[in-house]
Formats: C-alpha cells, structure tokens, sequence
C-alpha cells in the first residue's frame, strides 16, 4: 500500500513541486494550504508523514506540530518542518513543539527525499 503524506505550504509553487516529485516517487500526497486545513486533514486523512511550513495563514506550522503531539491518536505521526526560517533559534522551537526532522529551504529534492524515506522507515520500525 502507498504511503500517504501530508504536504502543507502556503506557497502554491512550492507545493506542487513537492507533490509531483513525491508521486512520481509513488507516494499518495494530499495538500493544505494553511494551518487549520492541515489539521483537519492530519485528522481525516491518516498520512503516514507530514511536510509542514511554518509561516502559515491562520495557525502557523509550530501550533499546528504541538496540536497533533499532544493528541495520542496522531502523535506518532512523523512531523518534518520545512521552513525559510533557517536560524538556530526557529530549528530549536521547531523541535520544542514536537517536529520529528527540520528541512530548510531552499532545499534539494532529492534531500528531502531521503528525509521522507529515512522518516517513514524510523516510524514503521517504531509501530512494528
């Protein structure tokens, strides 16, 4: 079965670059646009790993990361932050409000390929 990712980007250009390059990589993407779209479709959409912006309309990317860490029903999702904010300071909070990987941008796609495939491999080791 495809392994499902949540991608979030307030940046539509940015958005669709990562969802082409995942599909062709054969992973099943679905996309949100801002903050509360992301969490309603973490919740709906079961994704097995979530690329998250941090500067989003209306709930910026570190809520929506501590919303679904603090819920035991999504708390074992692996959470990616991919963000322009590539101070030491932004990669802390990052992983203060439960971020599993930080990827800053501008990023290679082939680097965040291999964040995606070495991300979804640790969360399959931890559930099995």
């Amino acid at each position: 079965m495809k392994k499902r990712i949540l991608v979030v980007d307030d940046e539509p250009s940015i958005l669709e670059t990562i969802k082409f390059h995942l599909e062709i990589s054969d992973y099943d993407v679905i996309s949100a646009v801002d903050g509360m779209e992301a969490l309603k479709l973490a919740r709906d959409g079961k994704p097995d790993l979530i690329l998250l912006d941090l500067m989003l309309p209306k709930i910026d990317g570190y809520k929506v990361c501590k919303m679904l860490k603090m819920d035991r029903r999504y708390k074992n999702i692996p959470i990616v932050m991919l963000t322009a904010k590539a101070g030491s300071v932004d990669e802390v909070a990052g992983y203060q409000s439960g971020a599993d990987g930080y990827v800053k941008k501008p990023f290679d796609l082939e680097a965040l390929s291999s964040v995606v495939e070495e991300m979804l491999e640790k969360s399959e080791n931890l559930n099995n």
